[in-house]
């Protein structure tokens, strides 16, 4: 139970207040509906996820280019004892100014224990 009153005046200063709220949605410019990086970085992750069915460990590289975002994935792609041996894959994945996802491409495969070669 409900100890509000649904007076005139209190209608009125609702449907102000509501009114406000949405006039202040309508403010925002387009650059303001972009994702910050934290989001591109979760969607990337998640949509990546979705289409390979791999799950992402870790994002080794991520910057904004002229047409959106790139970033590479580490993934886990086939479990093994030990867990050093496992084989790990890099997905370089491409997503648009909005932060979804225009492409992908395995770039490499390593056991997790094993370090890249010298100079690279």
């Amino acid at each position: 139970m409900s100890n509000t009153k649904n007076t005139p005046q209190s209608q009125s200063s609702r449907e102000s207040h509501d009114s406000h709220d949405s006039h202040s949605n309508t403010e925002h410019t387009a650059d303001d509906q972009r994702p910050t990086p934290m989001e591109v970085l979760r969607q990337a992750r998640a949509q990546l996820a979705e289409l390979t069915g791999l799950s992402p460990e870790s994002v080794s590289s991520f910057e904004q280019t002229e047409d959106g975002w790139s970033l590479e994935v580490e993934v886990l792609e086939l479990a093994r004892v030990p867990d050093t041996m496992s084989l790990m894959a890099s997905y370089q994945v491409d997503l648009d100014q909005d932060g979804q996802l225009a492409g992908y491409r395995r770039v490499r495969r390593y056991e997790r224990g094993r370090a890249d070669p010298r100079g690279r």
